[in-house]
């Protein structure tokens, strides 16, 4: 497996993931009323996008090699 494919997977997963834990936060928050709760699910929102970018950035960069 390139380097490439790992980083897809990888920034995939680790995106999802992000994107998953901010929405549980972000329902805890509305079911508690803790802040904490609320930044924690902002900050994982926020982390999502930055890996969005992020993965963009590396195809980018590695554009010319295969994904095998």
């Amino acid at each position: 497996m390139s380097l490439k494919a790992l980083h897809i997977v990888f920034v995939t997963a680790s995106t999802l993931l992000a994107f998953g834990f901010g929405v549980w936060e972000l329902k805890a928050y509305q079911a508690s009323d803790q802040r904490m709760d609320l930044l924690l699910g902002i900050g994982a929102l926020v982390s999502g996008l930055v890996l969005i970018v992020y993965g963009k950035m590396v195809l980018k960069k590695l554009k010319h090699i295969s994904y095998l």
